[in-house]
C-alpha cells in the first residue's frame, strides 16, 4: 500500500516529458520513504535498475560496495565483471542505459562511496560521458545522510547545474497517517490514532507496522515494548547506520533535548559538556539535514525578518519516546518484565505527550492557516515562538504563532483525553501580558485541543477560534 507522496510524484513523472536526461536527488531521515517512493515512480518505466549501498558496518571496504554493486548487477541481468574500479563498474552498467526510457536508481549512495574519496568523481565522469547521453535517462540518488548528499552533491562544485530536480521527504500528513488504519479508518477514533502518532510520528515505514485490529496501547506494546519489536530496536540502527563512530555524541544531543520544548546551542553544550564551537555546530546541522531536530527562529514582529537566534528542536517523536520510556526500560523489557500500565502512570507522561502532539500540529501547520483562512499574501511568518528575557522584555514561549500583514495569531496547543478547562485563558494571557506586541498589529488567541473544552471556556469567548485537531484524522 501506498500512501501520499502525490506532490513528489507528480514532480518525477514529469520529468518523463523533457527531452534531456535528468539528475534527481532524494533525501530524508531513514524509513521516510525514499526507496518506497522511488519503487512507486518505477512503475512508470519497463526498464529500470535499482542499486543500493552496503551500511557501513565496522570492516566494510571500498571493495566490498564494489562487489555487492557488481552482485545486484549479475541480479538484474548484467554480465559478471571485475569490481576492481568504479569507472569499470559505471561503464558496463552504460551499455544497458543509453537508450530508451529508463530508471537509473542508486538508493543509500553516500554508502556506496562511503570509503573512495574517488567514487563522486568517477559518478560525475559517468554521467557526462554515458548516462547524460540518453535524454530519456532519468539517475535517481538517494541517501539517509542528508548532510553528505547536500555537501557532496547538491553543493559540490563538482555538480554544480547537473541536479535537475531536489526532493526533500518528510513527515507524512495526518490525513494521510490515518489511512494507514485501511478499512478501520473511520471506526478507530482519532484520539486512539493521536496515541499512536505521538510515538511514530508520521514516519511511513512506522505506520506500515501498525495493526488496525489492535487498540492504540496494544500496538505501541507490540512495536515498543517487547524484545522482537521494530521501535524496540530501531533507535541504535538508526544512529549506526547514519553516523557511525559519531553516533554516541549525536546521540547526546538528542538526549539534551528530550525533556524540553527547545533549546539554545549554547545551552545544549552545557548539558552535554561540550564546548560551544565548529565541531557542534556540523553536528547540529546534521541532525536537522537528517530530519531529526529543527530550528526555531524568532523574527522581528515590526520588520517581518528573521532574527539571527535560534533554538533547537527535537521534531522525531519517536526518538523522544525511545530515550524518554524504552531505553529506560530496555533491561526490564528484555527480561519480559515491563508492565505498560506503570507508563501511563508515569508524572511527566501527560507533558512529554503534550511536546510530542505539539510536533504533530507543527508539522501540519498548513492545516491551522486554513481553518484559520488566512490569504498566502497576507502570511509574514509562523513557527514555535519564543521570547529572550531582557532588562526591558520578559521571557516567553508561544506553542504556535501565525503572523499576518495585520494580525498575530497566537495559538496554544493542548493534548489531553480531558476537556480543556478555563485555567488555559489564565495560562494564555500570561504569555500575551509578556510579549513585546506592536501597537499597529491586532493579535487574535487560537485553541487547538484533541479532547473538546469545557463549556465555560465557550462561554467566556475569549479564543477567537477554537481548532478541534482529531477533525483532520
Amino acid at each position: 500500500m501506498f500512501i501520499g507522496r502525490k506532490e513528489e510524484l507528480k514532480t518525477l513523472k514529469g520529468l518523463m516529458n523533457r527531452r534531456s536526461a535528468k539528475f534527481v536527488t532524494i533525501k530524508g531521515r531513514r524509513r521516510i520513504g525514499k526507496s518506497r517512493l522511488i519503487e512507486e515512480f518505477s512503475k512508470s518505466f519497463e526498464k529500470k535498475f535499482f542499486f543500493t549501498g552496503i551500511p557501513p558496518t565496522k570492516g566494510v571496504t571500498a571493495q566490498d560496495q564494489r562487489e555487492e554493486f557488481i552482485k545486484q548487477m549479475v541480479e538484474q541481468g548484467f554480465l559478471n565483471i571485475k569490481a576492481d574500479d568504479w569507472s569499470d563498474v559505471f561503464f558496463a552498467l552504460s551499455k544497458e542505459v543509453n537508450k530508451g526510457p529508463v530508471l537509473l536508481a542508486l538508493d543509500e549512495i553516500s554508502w556506496m562511496g562511503s570509503k573512495d574519496a574517488a567514487f563522486l568523481g568517477k559518478l560525475k565522469i559517468a554521467w557526462d560521458r554515458f548516462f547524460e547521453k540518453n535524454p530519456r535517462l532519468i539517475l535517481v540518488v538517494a541517501s539517509s545522510v542528508s548532510s553528505w548528499i547536500e555537501k557532496n552533491i547538491i553543493q559540490s562544485t563538482g555538480f554544480f547545474g547537473r541536479v535537475d530536480c531536489f526532493i526533500a521527504l518528510d513527515e507524512l500528513s495526518l490525513p494521510e497517517c490515518s489511512k494507514f488504519w485501511g478499512t478501520r479508518e473511520t471506526s478507530v477514533s482519532p484520539f486512539e490514532k493521536l496515541k499512536v502518532l505521538n510515538v511514530t510520528g508520521g514516519v511511513p515505514k512506522y505506520l506500515s507496522l501498525v495493526d488496525p485490529k489492535l487498540t492504540a496501547e496494544e500496538n505501541i506494546r507490540e512495536l515498543c515494548f517487547v524484545q522482537s519489536g521494530f521501535l524496540f530496536n530501531d533507535f541504535e540502527r538508526i544512529f549506526h547506520d547514519l553516523f557511525s563512530r559519531r553516533g554516541q555524541a549525536y546521540k547526546k544531543i538528542v538526549e539534551a533535548l528530550v525533556d524540553v520544548r527547545s533549546l539554545h546551542q549554547s545551552e545544549i553544550c552545557k548539558k552535554i559538556k561540550r564546548g560551544n564551537g565548529r565541531v557542534i555546530s556540523e553536528y547540529l546541522k546534521d541532525l536537522t539535514e537528517a530530519g531529526f531536530i529543527c530550528a526555531d527562529f524568532t523574527w522581528d514582529f515590526h520588520t517581518g525578518n528573521v532574527g539571527k537566534i535560534r533554538k533547537f528542536r527535537l521534531k522525531d517523536n519517536y526518538l523522544r519516546f525511545y530515550l524518554k520510556y524504552i531505553l529506560p526500560n530496555k533491561n526490564q523489557i528484555l527480561k519480559g518484565k515491563f508492565q505498560l500500565s506503570s507508563l501511563y502512570n508515569a508524572t511527566n507522561w501527560e507533558t512529554i505527550m503534550g511536546l510530542q502532539f505539539e510536533n504533530l500540529v507543527v508539522h501540519n501547520s498548513r492545516y491551522i492557516m486554513e481553518r484559520l483562512g488566512i490569504p498566502f499574501e497576507d502570511y509574514v511568518y509562523d513557527g514555535p515562538f519564543f521570547q529572550t528575557k531582557t532588562k526591558r522584555k520578559k521571557g516567553c514561549q508561544i506553542d504556535y504563532l501565525i503572523q499576518t500583514k495585520g494580525t498575530l495569531y497566537i495559538c496554544e496547543i493542548k493534548f489531553s483525553k480531558n476537556s480543556v478547562g478555563t485555567k488555559v485563558i489564565e495560562e494564555v494571557q500570561k504569555k500575551i501580558k509578556a510579549l513585546a506586541l506592536p501597537r499597529n498589529i491586532s493579535y487574535r488567541c487560537v485553541l487547538i485541543h484533541v479532547g473538546g473544552v469545557v463549556d465555560e471556556v465557550l462561554y467566556r469567548d475569549y479564543f477567537d477560534k477554537i481548532i478541534d485537531w482529531t477533525e483532520l484524522l
